[in-house]
């Protein structure tokens, strides 16, 4: 049972940000220098045309993939209509069967039942993170297997003769998540683990003996145990020195081993095992970066690894006989993500995604060619108008090397000089990956230079690294933004005066700390579901995140003991010092950076007679799911940076 499905992939994704906004996707190389080399279609060339935000939005996303019984049709998502719904297609390809039909809360596909054509999907209210589990009999009749208020449910997977399947929720005590063991016919259910301890929920062995539980002790560190779930005896399989983190993966077929992570050896997570009868360990693969996550197909005959080099994913599907990677297709522009193996094995879903390439949904027969079963690019968009992402580097006030993803206009030349944005991550442990973004590519087109900045603390390039901001925050990761902008000023088609800063969620942090701490370096900030006020956030963490608030804590501070050093982080307790434009974009039923966050910032800068713009939205949470309000804040977006920092310069003044 994969554990990439199973549990939070890591500590940092408390605070998760701009999940709306960007997605994965594949890019360019840089040469030697750090310097963007430039695609044939980008040079010399202008956008044969520039398109209205509408026309970005209009584009589709898909996500997710789960095989019918028969494996004929597949069940996927999809925001066609406006938000996000439910629909299968045949595996072929053909029309889309709508299985959904939600015109307010978005509701995700999670699975078909192994054995008959009944669904599972997950939706909450108005994105307030309270997802339940809902079942859609074959007659479309619905049922809540989640029944009750204010409680969080999440889908742990299906048994492997597919008789029952395990649901962890937190009905019980809203701060731990217990998992339950549900009959497939009658919905009967039991207790399968009660999680008094607050352990992260991994992956189930297909015997349904064991169960992979892993300890945030700080984002840094954390342990393994298997737990025995007849008995709930726990075992402890993480012994090390110093901080390292391990993760939980797959069980093997057989039941007799777990496949985990660790990065104790060395600066980069590598892939082992243990094996249950004797705790004995075996290394199973490494590579020269994070190994993301591994998991076995239904019957063990391939197993996936997905390997993070460089803010790209590398995905190998190896055939375990052989222990040999099997040949996948070669596709254009874009990398394979989110591979699904069939029951039988003999087929997989994937996604292709790339800077010109949104999400596409593909079937793969093994042995023979994939079948493209989605376009979401919208067709009035012509892929040659948008541009392609570079990886550079540069070294920020203390020589530490800063890996950054960069996106450069047709019109920024040398003789017409672009407008510029630092785009930070949230997190503060997220990544900015090569990435199809309607966003960037909407700014991009408009002529903005959009450099994706993955400062200290970034996963993806090391422990090291992603322990840099630890107790930093409002500094180091902060001054490697500044430096940033004297990169983006030592490029020969950047305005050097025409530099802002945008990011959501910690990246929104990011954002207004800039203006507050560092006033006078960036012309313009847009701050996304941003966290102004570390004291309250930290103070009113959903309960759910109770298993990881102490070592959130030892991230960012403690507000009973650090009390001060928060304040002097956040950017609310010095708004007085901001003096440049702000937007504020802010979903109201947020769980995680709640709207007092934003309301209290927007009320302090406005009293500095400085320009700000506030766009809230009633029926979102944190990130912007719903397409009409993707293109009314998008939009704005546009609108302020070209009257604040497109201008002629004398618009950003207050």
């Amino acid at each position: 049972m994969p554990a990439t499905f199973l549990r939070l992939r890591m500590l940092s994704a408390a605070i998760l940000a701009l999940a709306a906004l960007t997605s994965a996707a594949s890019a360019q190389s840089t040469d030697t220098k750090g310097v963007p080399t430039a695609s044939p279609a980008q040079t010399a060339t202008l956008p044969s045309k520039q398109y209205k935000i509408e026309d970005f939005i209009e584009t589709v996303g898909v996500s997710g993939a789960s095989f019918s019984a028969d494996e004929s049709r597949i069940l996927f998502s999809s925001n066609k209509s406006g938000i996000w719904n439910t629909y299968s297609m045949p595996v072929g390809g053909g029309e889309w069967a709508t299985v959904t039909k939600s015109t307010t809360d978005n509701n995700y596909a999670v699975s078909y039942f192994p054995d008959d054509d009944r669904v599972l999907v997950t939706r909450d209210q108005g994105g307030n993170e309270l997802n339940h589990l809902y079942v859609l009999a074959t007659d479309g009749k619905e049922r809540d297997l989640t029944p009750g208020d204010e409680l969080k449910a999440n889908f742990n997977g299906f048994s492997h003769d597919g008789s029952h399947f395990y649901v962890s929720s937190n009905e019980r005590d809203p701060k731990f998540f217990d998992l339950y063991r549900y009959d497939s016919k009658t919905y009967e259910r039991s207790l399968a683990y009660r999680n008094d301890a607050g352990y992260e929920l991994g992956p189930i062995s297909n015997d349904g003996r064991w169960l992979s539980l892993s300890k945030p002790n700080t984002t840094n560190d954390s342990d393994l145990y298997v737990a025995e779930l007849a008995g709930g005896k726990l075992t402890k399989i993480s012994e090390h020195k110093g901080e390292a983190n391990f993760a939980g993966e797959d069980f093997s077929p057989d039941s007799k081993w777990l496949y985990y992570t660790a990065n104790d050896a060395g600066e980069f997570s590598e892939l082992r095992r243990v094996e249950l009868s004797s705790w004995k360990h075996e290394p199973v693969q490494k590579a020269d970066w994070d190994i993301a996550y591994s998991y076995f197909s239904h019957d063990g005959k391939y197993r996936v690894v997905a390997v993070n080099e460089d803010g790209s994913t590398s995905i190998q599907v190896i055939d375990v006989a052989s222990g040999k990677p099997i040949a996948l297709p070669k596709l254009p522009a874009g990398e394979i993500r989110g591979g699904t193996i069939a029951r039988s094995e003999k087929r997989m879903a994937f996604y292709l995604n790339g800077d010109r390439q949104p999400n596409d949904l593909y079937v793969l027969e093994f042995g023979g060619q994939p079948k493209q079963l989605t376009r979401s690019l919208n067709p009035a968009i012509d892929p040659a108008d948008l541009v392609d992402s570079s990886v550079v580097r540069f070294k920020s006030f203390d020589a530490m090397e800063v890996p950054n993803i960069l996106w450069k206009p047709y019109q920024a030349t040398a003789q017409a000089k672009a407008p510029a944005l630092v785009w930070v991550h949230g997190g503060p442990g997220g990544q900015t990956t090569r990435a199809h973004s309607a966003l960037i590519q909407y700014l991009a087109n408009h002529g903005y230079v959009v450099l994706g900045i993955n400062n200290r603390g970034s996963s993806g390039y090391g422990k090291t690294f992603y322990a840099a901001d630890d107790g930093k925050h409002g500094r180091e990761p902060l001054w490697d933004t500044v430096a940033a902008k004297k990169y983006l000023q030592s490029l020969d088609y950047v305005d050097p005066n025409r530099i802002g800063i945008i990011g959501g969620s910690y990246g929104g942090y990011m954002t207004v700390a800039a203006l507050a701490f560092q006033p006078e370096e960036f012309k313009v900030g847009v701050d996304i579901f941003g966290v102004t006020n570390w004291l309250r956030t930290l103070e009113s963490i959903p309960s759910y995140w109770e298993s990881f608030r102490e070592a959130l804590y030892k991230e960012i501070g403690n507000p009973t003991t650090q009390r001060e050093m928060l304040i002097a982080t956040s950017p609310l307790f010095h708004a007085g010092k901001i003096t440049k434009p702000l937007m504020v974009l802010q979903g109201a039923n947020d769980p995680r950076v709640i709207k007092p966050e934003s309301d209290e910032i927007v009320a302090a800068v406005k009293k500095n007679n400085v320009p700000v713009e506030y766009v809230v939205f009633d029926d979102e949470g944190h990130g912007f799911t719903k397409k009409k309000n993707q293109i009314e804040g998008y939009g704005k977006i546009l609108a302020f940076l070209d009257t604040y920092l497109k201008g002629d310069g004398a618009a950003a003044k207050p």
